[in-house]
């Protein structure tokens, strides 16, 4: 067992070890996720994948993350436009990592 990991998920990468908490993109799941792209393992690097290499994690909510603010504006021109954008996201509690 190596002190961390880096694997990908939603097209992001996430270096983790066991215990952390993490948001990522939303994963229909619930209970146990299993993550097979594992990237690096401490100082194994895959690839582009380490073989055998696996990350378990529990899914602790879905939810909506924080509201992303996208404001616009032309000068001179009176233009300004605000929009929100809220991302639902997974929380993860990983709770092993197996190598």
């Amino acid at each position: 067992m190596s002190d961390y990991a880096i694997f990908q998920t939603g097209g992001k990468q996430y270096r983790v070890k066991a215990g952390d908490t993490i948001k990522v993109e939303k994963l229909n799941a619930e209970g146990d996720v299993q993550f097979d792209q594992v990237l690096m393992l401490g100082d194994k690097v895959g690839t582009p994948f380490v073989s055998g290499a696996k990350i378990i994690a529990t899914v602790v909510e879905q939810k909506r993350d924080d509201k992303v603010l996208v404001f616009k504006k032309k000068r001179r021109q009176n233009y300004r436009r605000t929009r929100g954008h809220r991302q639902n996201i997974t929380v993860l509690k990983i709770t092993e990592i197996k190598g």
